[in-house]
């Protein structure tokens, strides 16, 4: 597999260069295929998939600490679980995401149209090829970038079992008459959701991760990044690095993006919200004897996540008490019920 991981600046149709198309929501039969998912990490992007927690590609890189956009709102980034087995990263942030994306799990991806996203332009001049006297365009060189959330069609090729560290990759291929939709990525576009439809609505399939190229037109000649619906006649630089004529044939080869297969991470993606979700989403009370004391995590809480209350044992003597979280909570009251005392948090 020739694949690069070169940093994305937006998704590259085969219909148009303009940068003002699919800048808005997608509607009709795409309406709610994942645009309302896709939040801002660095320059690229990453996807809800818990109240507290969001999916990206592990090679953008990111610190904790730093800022994840969703919906005009920031969010602080607290921890981060980079999978041993793929290119997925999951990040937990301060807060609660207002909705996140299902994920899919049905591994029937072969075949079946996704919906997925990335920022900027993309498209720049075209690649001419020569056969004979025939001269064509073969794809685009990439352009510039706005960093605007684009979003464009493809149809999952194959998977492609990319090894250790990377796993499960979705393969779909870029086609010159893939309509006016067909899109693929471009430097910039890593991290970015892949959506399928499950029933009436969109699940999370893929992360957005690689295409293939670069690509030279002679084996010494100058390299190259583009989005080609043709291959064939040019050089593309392998995952060793080294370069690979791509054979002249009867049908064009079209070029391929990849895109990390959630399915086959479905695990592991559960194992971590079940273990890191709820840790932001809920303050930690802490108790002390005194009021100028050491406060400590109490004992025996009980916690109503839709009510915002805590509950603990009546204390045999007196009881002060503090909420921390990472961002600014208030007590607002203290009721005894039975054997328990009732704290209101807002």
């Amino acid at each position: 597999m020739a694949a690069t991981t070169a940093r994305l600046w937006g998704l590259v149709f085969v219909a148009t260069a303009d940068p003002e198309f699919h800048t808005a929501p997608p509607g009709g039969d795409l309406a709610g295929s994942g645009w309302q998912y896709q939040g801002e990490w660095q320059s690229f992007t990453g996807t809800p998939i818990a109240p507290s927690l969001f999916l990206t590609a592990q090679h953008v890189g990111g610190a904790v600490g730093d800022p994840f956009t969703l919906g005009g709102r920031t969010y602080a980034t607290l921890a981060v679980f980079p999978d041993p087995e793929s290119d997925l990263t999951i990040w937990q942030v301060c807060g609660a995401f207002p909705e996140f994306a299902p994920l899919y799990t049905d591994q029937q991806e072969v075949g079946s149209v996704c919906v997925l996203f990335g920022r900027g332009l993309g498209r720049g001049d075209p690649v001419w090829q020569t056969n004979g006297p025939t001269v064509s365009t073969s794809g685009w060189l990439w352009g510039g970038g706005s960093g605007r959330l684009r979003w464009g069609k493809n149809e999952v090729a194959s998977v492609v079992e990319a090894g250790a560290g990377l796993g499960s990759l979705l393969k779909a291929t870029f086609d010159a008459a893939g309509g006016p939709e067909e899109a693929t990525l471009a430097a910039g576009d890593s991290g970015g959701g892949v959506f399928m439809r499950v029933g009436q609505g969109w699940a999370l399939a893929g992360i957005a991760y690689a295409v293939d190229g670069p690509f030279r037109r002679t084996l010494d000649g100058p390299t190259f990044s583009a989005s080609l619906t043709d291959m064939r006649g040019f050089y593309a630089q392998t995952s060793t690095g080294d370069w690979s004529l791509i054979p002249r044939g009867p049908s064009a080869r079209p070029g391929g993006l990849y895109a990390t297969r959630v399915s086959a991470r479905r695990a592991w993606i559960q194992s971590v919200i079940a273990a890191h979700d709820p840790e932001a989403g809920q303050p930690t009370l802490l108790a002390s004897e005194t009021v100028d004391g050491e406060y400590r995590e109490a004992a025996e809480v009980e916690v109503d996540l839709v009510r915002r209350t805590m509950s603990v044992p009546v204390p045999v003597t007196h009881r002060f008490y503090r909420l921390r979280h990472c961002q600014p909570v208030r007590l607002r009251s203290v009721t005894r019920a039975s054997d328990r005392l009732e704290l209101t948090y807002d």
